[in-house]
């Protein structure tokens, strides 16, 4: 029997839309990669979250998934944890074939004058630094593997959205660690990507449904006529990347925003 791949997702704790559909997109990309045969490592602050997406993953797909909390924040030893994570992944399943760092807190609608420290750091350690550390700890292993590294960033950063100025200071820092990395990492056969998504969420819907005339004023519906789904527009796109077509393809940033990026 051949050994199944790995997948480590940060920030693949189990959320879902009033209508029971996975509603995080590190849960919607785990269902894929499940779906797929990968055994799966998810990330998370939450304990309870991430044993309840091990639960269904593994109950859905007979797969293999190990929840493993890990919170990369200020005055915490970062690295220590991620290492940590890597380190118990490889433990448990032996290889480790696709890293993808998709936890972002933030503190967002916050003009940048009125920024604090705190809030910018919030922003920037749980994503950037995060990223750093697991692409560091995860490089030998995907060196093996001749694996992918998927990162995500956002629109926020590309177009410069109002009240996001930690969140999208911290994803374009994660675009240029990309490129950085795609072009170091080429040799050893690893492709680094980015993905810059637009998805229907239980925090977008929550959002619409608490303060609707806000969610009106500033979610602008993309040409495609809806929102994307965590699980076939963002998650389906993820394991193409990570796959064999894929592999020549590094250093890109994708935009799956339904034409909402177009710029003349």
């Amino acid at each position: 029997m051949q050994e199944r791949k790995v997948c480590l997702i940060t920030g693949g704790g189990k959320a879902l839309l009033k209508d029971g559909k996975p509603g995080v997109i590190g849960y919607g990309i785990a269902h894929v990669f499940a779906a797929e045969g990968y055994n799966l490592v998810i990330t998370g602050r939450n304990v309870k979250k991430l044993e309840s997406a091990k639960e269904e993953l593994e109950s859905l797909y007979g797969i293999e998934v190990l929840p493993l909390q890990g919170d990369v924040a200020a005055g915490n030893d970062n690295e220590e944890t991620v290492r940590a994570v890597i380190e118990s992944a490889i433990s448990r399943f032996g290889r480790l074939d696709v890293l993808i760092n998709n936890a972002q807190a933030s503190a967002s609608g916050i003009p940048l004058t009125d920024h604090t420290t705190e809030q910018f750091d919030l922003a920037v350690y749980s994503g950037l630094y995060a990223c750093f550390y697991y692409m560091k700890a995860a490089y030998p292993y995907l060196k093996k593997t001749r694996g992918s590294v998927i990162n995500f960033a956002s629109g926020a950063g590309l177009f410069g959205n109002f009240g996001q100025c930690a969140y999208a200071a911290a994803k374009e820092g994660i675009r240029g660690l990309s490129r950085v990395a795609a072009t170091e990492w080429g040799k050893d056969g690893i492709n680094v990507n980015v993905i810059c998504p637009l998805a229907w969420t239980s925090q977008l819907e929550s959002f619409a449904e608490a303060y609707p005339e806000a969610f009106k004023a500033n979610a602008h519906m993309p040409p495609m006529g809806h929102y994307g789904d965590v699980v076939k527009d963002i998650g389906r796109v993820c394991l193409q990347i990570a796959g064999q077509d894929f592999t020549y393809m590094t250093g890109e940033t994708i935009t799956l925003e339904g034409g909402l990026g177009l710029r003349p």
